[in-house]
């Protein structure tokens, strides 16, 4: 049985929030673009550029990552893993990335998005924004925003849902 972490309202209030951070920490808004990540970190980042749009009267370029070929657990994930592709239809070079996944883990998801995101060029910067970030990091990945941190065990799991997706917004704990 799963708990619920957040509901729809609290995800929407949560995403507000970065929005206001990314915001407040950036002098210049022109050069901000938004990259999420397959699955739903695509979703969060639509609504995230939605949401900066509105709050600074910009129009910030959206694009999304499969960062399946990049993995380093490709062999263990799938014999004929499936790969979506990645559709970045602006050149990154300059830009300060906004690179957006919904549950931040052992950081092996950043690192490989890192590397294929330096095959489309060479951003200014790129920032993390996570929904959720439950620890456990193999790697040496931080995020610069997120949404909520959940301490769990590595026998939980965090389920992220999204209503253009899953039908319905929320984020719930569960057990293996």
């Amino acid at each position: 049985m799963e708990k619920i972490i957040q509901t729809a309202e609290a995800v929407d209030k949560t995403l507000q929030r970065i929005v206001y951070e990314i915001v407040e920490k950036h002098e210049n808004l022109d050069n901000i673009a938004f990259i999420g990540i397959r699955t739903r970190g695509v979703f969060i980042a639509q609504r995230l550029k939605e949401k900066f749009d509105k709050a600074s009267s910009k129009n910030a370029p959206l694009s999304e990552l499969d960062i399946t070929l990049y993995r380093d657990d490709l062999s263990q994930i799938a014999e004929a893993p499936v790969v979506k592709g990645t559709q970045i239809d602006f050149d990154i070079s300059g830009k300060n990335i906004i690179l957006v996944d919904d549950v931040l883990y052992t950081g092996r998801t950043i690192r490989a998005a890192l590397t294929e995101l330096a095959d489309f060029g060479r951003p200014a910067t790129i920032e993390l924004a996570v929904l959720i970030d439950r620890g456990h990091r193999e790697v040496p990945i931080h995020a610069d925003y997120v949404g909520k941190d959940i301490p769990t065990s590595r026998r939980e799991f965090v389920s992220v849902k999204m209503k253009d997706y899953d039908g319905q917004d929320g984020v719930f704990l569960g057990e293996r």
